[in-house]
């Protein structure tokens, strides 16, 4: 059994589009998707630097665009007659934070422009939510999980990500994080993150009506495969609830290791990140044993990326697991 899985925010890199651009007729689907997204895809892409790539309201329709570019030069390889939907060629289909919103687009809920489109406003409404208020966001690795979600909660901070594997993300203001990191919860090891603000948290609150509105627009459809949801690591069969998720998830915890444990229950045997790959194959490496893992980086990962989806792949149709909206 086979998973697709999409990075959030924070795994871009400078110039980390430059080898997919190479590929026939990525550079034009990407100025085309640009116009979409009211951003020059490319230029970020390709040139710009780390502090500029950091802001919000890019690294979000930037990091979707390649996620939604990258499944699609695999599943490509895969494709044939008697196969014309290729997103239901794999079994299962789960994205960390605004990685969700690549895999609404994988799994079909959103067409690429919708899923485009749409993270685009979550990053703009994110990145002024952010401006407000100086927060920002904390790693918090290794402890006892349930010492250290005491103590992010007595400092006043939120467990805005629970990872699994030893990770918990703290995420408030930055006079709170401040004194969490003078007095953090023993055996751990603190990592500011490279983001704008508080995601997942209650600062987040003013994106949420404005992506909604946004979200109102569209016409969600059907997963074609199992899609996994970062509020409880539920699998969704209904595309309309799945983006109500995606709306939520905004001032929501994310629950990466609900997902895990789903793609465990589920008998997962190979699990596939896409570019800009390596945090959750990280995770996965700890969290999911036996399982073979593929990070796909650059377009030399394509051909690997689909020989392991002909190996492992079984049964794409849609799994009770859970709420399926």
């Amino acid at each position: 059994m086979l998973v697709i899985v999409a990075p959030g925010q924070g795994a871009q890199l400078p110039g980390f589009l430059s080898p997919w651009l190479e590929l026939p007729g990525l550079s034009e689907q990407f100025a085309a998707w640009s116009e979409v997204a009211g951003l020059d895809l490319v230029r970020y892409g390709t040139e710009a630097g780390a502090e500029e790539i950091r802001d919000t309201a890019v690294a979000q329709p930037l990091l979707v665009g390649a996620g939604i570019a990258a499944a699609s030069a695999v599943l490509d390889l895969l494709s044939s007659p008697a196969l014309p939907a290729r997103d239901s060629l794999v079994d299962a289909v789960a994205g960390h934070s605004v990685g969700e919103f690549t895999a609404a687009a994988v799994a079909g809920v959103l067409s690429p422009e919708e899923a485009l489109s749409l993270v685009a406003e979550r990053g703009r409404g994110m990145a002024d939510a952010a401006a407000r208020t100086e927060t920002g966001m904390t790693a918090v690795l290794g402890g006892v999980r349930e010492d250290v979600l005491q103590a992010v909660e007595e400092a006043g901070l939120t467990a805005a990500n629970d990872n699994g594997a030893g990770q918990i993300v703290a995420a408030g203001t930055t006079e709170r994080l401040a004194a969490f990191a003078e007095n953090p919860p023993p055996r751990v090891r603190l990592r500011p993150l490279p983001v704008a603000g508080a995601f997942h948290t209650e600062h987040m609150a003013p994106a949420v009506e404005r992506v909604r509105a946004a979200a109102n627009a569209l016409s969600p459809q059907s997963p074609s495969t199992r899609l996994l949801s970062n509020a409880d690591g539920a699998v969704v069969a209904d595309g309309a609830e799945y983006v109500r998720r995606l709306v939520a998830q905004i001032s929501s915890p994310v629950r990466w290791n609900a997902c895990t444990q789903t793609l465990a229950d589920l008998g997962v045997t190979a699990l596939i990140e896409l570019v800009p790959a390596g945090t959750l194959t990280g995770l996965a490496k700890r969290a999911l044993r036996g399982v073979e893992l593929l990070a796909v980086k650059t377009p030399d990962d394509v051909d690997r990326a689909a020989a392991l989806i002909k190996e492992h792949a079984g049964t794409s149709a849609p799994s009770s697991t859970g709420q399926e909206g």
